[in-house]
């Protein structure tokens, strides 16, 4: 599992002039809250549905380039003529320019809400702690 298994997607950003994505999540337990921000960079293409409020990570997995074109082949053909994801003829051009350009495919599935793939170069996830305020560092020294 990765560092953003039960985390809730609270928003996300598209920012098409940079090529990126951030997801900001959230992950509570008794101790602590996760403020997660995961970055994918050098964004070519993404699918998102689903989208719900509370909706909650599984895992994001990486899968070769060679499964995005398998499992996306119908929305390929539809859009090809709209040069996206980028410009190509065949299915075996674009999936050769996908390798040679070294996108990743990234897959976000739920256990509940938002789940969809990234085509980018570049992910990454940035985790921040921060203490419940009825917490203090004193009671957790004295439990020592």
């Amino acid at each position: 599992m990765s560092l953003v298994h039960d985390n809730e997607i609270i928003s996300y950003e598209v920012n098409l002039k940079k090529n990126r994505i951030v997801l900001h999540t959230e992950y509570e337990n008794s101790n602590i809250i996760e403020n997660t921000k995961i970055f994918f960079y050098d964004v070519l293409a993404h699918f998102f549905e689903t989208q719900l409020p509370g909706s909650i990570i599984f895992d994001i997995d990486n899968y070769d380039i060679h499964h995005f074109i398998e499992g996306n082949k119908e929305i390929l053909e539809k859009q090809k003529n709209y040069g996206w994801p980028m410009d190509y003829s065949t299915i075996n051009e674009l999936e050769e320019k996908l390798k040679r350009e070294q996108y990743e495919y990234f897959v976000i599935s739920s256990s509940y809400g938002l789940n969809g793939w990234v085509l980018a170069k570049k992910y990454e996830i940035k985790v921040i702690e921060i203490l419940k305020e009825n917490d203090s560092l004193c009671d957790k020294y004295e439990e020592d």
